[in-house]
């Protein structure tokens, strides 16, 4: 284990968090909260640039990264950032319990969503800056962010990409590039460029400038935090819910399509079945629940825009919301609950299980199917018309093994220590688990996750982060195996 080259690696993530709280502090002192934006975010700042500092003061000789030293490079920067990303809440005095401070900060970088705060527009501006902010520095991966400004990264691309690997979702990742440098580069350009366009769009619409901001950095990360109690509800506008309905099913695309549409190759990236089952998915679903829901609202049209606002929001794992449908039938309930599990697309900023997996669980049961069927016949498993690799197959299977165990266990816990109905108690797991932010009853568009005690927090706080980093990187700091040099 190399511990001086991880040591100076989160060193340097850790620096970056520093910086990258000034926003909100500027943002604070622009609105006039100049005592209580200094308090929340001067001393933060100060400890991240330092800790970072004496973390990544002297570049180790021996560089060398390998698979695990990736995993724990990325399990503990991503716990580290969360610790010192709840400093601001806990400072500012906007929320009392360093439980609940700690609950909200993770929810925010994992870009989940779930919040125990129930009065969001008392709230100062430079704490609502940073809690969406949390949301677009997550998106993305902060360490991928990292990794673009790294000047040393190019000579580093092998070794990198362990580090790449373990943050980046998706049973597959692979450089848009030669160097995983621009390669970085290039993903945050479209990613800044997306988010700009939406403010502007949002600004057309009648939005604020501050509102419009943190709107588009909850989208486009997929997050879900809004300014506002009732979320989007608040703004009455279907111009902004279209808007912000389409621009969460944008963020829900592979990047890599993005990049080969700039190129010129619409050809190759309009061939992309991971993305045809994802349309197909967002259109059937909304297709289905805007028919069941039909009653509740004046018209047809005004069913498919809640109908699409809601599929859109739920399979990104936005959690953004623009009225209760707890109060939907039950079949539309359902829909919403599977879509939460599906999530988007591989290499996009939405959290849950994914399609391109769910794509090849599918095919690797079909060829189960098959085998048993014909035993001597050769079936292969092929994505985007190629042959998928095993170890993707593996892989996958692997990843829905470890994740159906560890929500099993965190929703028997949860079910013992509040003893909430089920359907709460199912659907926070869910919520937490797949980065979604909100599901049924108590966890619903109308209740929060304050309710639960600080046990379930915690648990429901490490669901989050093993949702974002697909488990497999947080279960590494607890394996005796991992510390081991040899």
């Amino acid at each position: 284990m190399n511990y001086r080259m991880i040591a100076y690696i989160v060193g340097q993530i850790v620096r970056v968090e520093g910086v990258l709280m000034l926003p909100a502090l500027i943002c604070g002192l622009m609105y006039g909260e100049n005592e209580r934006a200094l308090q929340a975010f001067v001393i933060p700042i100060l400890l991240s640039i330092l800790l970072g500092t004496l973390l990544a003061i002297r570049k180790p000789t021996n560089t060398a990264i390998y698979a695990k030293e990736g995993f724990v490079t990325v399990g503990l920067s991503w716990i580290l950032l969360s610790l010192l990303g709840t400093l601001p809440f806990v400072m500012g005095g906007y929320i009392s319990s360093f439980t609940d401070a700690f609950f909200e900060t993770v929810s925010g970088f994992t870009t989940t969503g779930a919040s125990i705060l129930t009065d969001i527009e008392s709230l100062d501006k430079g704490i609502l800056f940073w809690r969406s902010f949390t949301h677009w520095i997550g998106g993305m991966g902060v360490l991928v962010f990292v990794m673009a400004i790294l000047p040393q990264a190019d000579t580093r691309s092998v070794k990198l990409m362990h580090v790449m690997r373990a943050e980046v979702p998706g049973p597959k990742v692979g450089k848009l590039v030669s160097k995983i440098s621009r390669s970085a580069r290039i993903t945050y350009g479209i990613y800044i460029v997306m988010t700009a366009i939406m403010v502007i769009f949002l600004l057309c619409g009648g939005m604020s400038l501050f509102d419009s901001l943190v709107s588009a950095f909850s989208t486009a990360g997929t997050g879900g935090f809004s300014v506002k109690n009732t979320s989007i509800a608040a703004y009455d506008s279907a111009y902004i819910d279209w808007v912000i309905g389409i621009f969460m099913m944008l963020f829900g695309i592979n990047f890599n399509l993005y990049y080969l549409i700039i190129l010129g190759h619409f050809g190759q990236a309009l061939r992309s079945e991971e993305m045809h089952w994802y349309l197909a998915i967002v259109a059937g679903s909304t297709a289905l629940i805007a028919f069941d829901v039909r009653s509740l609202f004046s018209g047809a049209g005004e069913a498919i825009r809640y109908a699409f606002f809601h599929v859109s929001s739920i399979i990104t794992t936005t959690g953004y919301t623009t009225c209760d449908y707890n109060s939907w039938p039950a079949l539309s309930k359902v829909i919403v609950v599977l879509l939460m599990f599906c999530g988007g697309c591989v290499g996009s900023t939405a959290g849950g299980i994914k399609v391109g997996r769910i794509i090849l669980l599918i095919k690797a049961g079909l060829r189960e199917i098959k085998y048993m069927l014909h035993p001597r016949a050769v079936v292969t498993v092929k994505t985007d018309g190629k042959p998928a690799e095993e170890e993707m197959i593996r892989s996958a299977t692997s990843f829905m093994i470890v994740y159906i165990m560890l929500f099993t266990v965190s929703l028997f816990f949860i079910e013992i220590l509040d003893e909430c109905d089920l359907v709460t108690g199912f659907t926070a797991v869910s919520a937490c688990l797949n980065n979604v932010g909100l599901g049924l009853e108590g966890v619903g568009p109308s209740g929060s996750f304050s309710n639960f005690t600080d046990a379930s927090t915690w648990i429901l706080s490490f669901n989050m982060l093993a949702g974002r980093l697909e488990i497999f990187p947080l279960l590494m700091l607890f394996a005796p195996s991992t510390w081991r040099n040899r």
